[in-house]
């Protein structure tokens, strides 16, 4: 997890989805639209979002639980590829 990760997920958390082009626009990310397209990706495959097509991103359960930090991403990391959530 990056700090960018972080602020990925509590921008989707505050408006329900978001696309690289909507957080590019949103002038919270200081990074480039390829950058915050690869998050949102690696975010989707390691279960954190849900990828509704078309580049539009929504939280999954386990995005929800890692903000509450009912979930340490660490953990997750250090268990392999973070397909089962690991014991806070």
């Amino acid at each position: 997890m990056t700090i960018w990760d972080d602020r990925i997920l509590e921008y989707i958390e505050e408006e329900g989805s978001a696309s690289p082009k909507q957080l590019e626009d949103s002038g919270y990310f200081d990074v480039t639209k390829p950058h915050l397209s690869r998050r949102l990706r690696k975010l989707a495959d390691k279960g954190f979002l849900q990828d509704l097509g078309n580049g539009v991103y929504i939280m999954s359960e386990r995005g929800e639980a890692y903000l509450n930090e009912e979930l340490d991403a660490s953990e997750l990391e250090e268990n392999g590829d973070g397909d089962s959530p690991a014991t806070a």
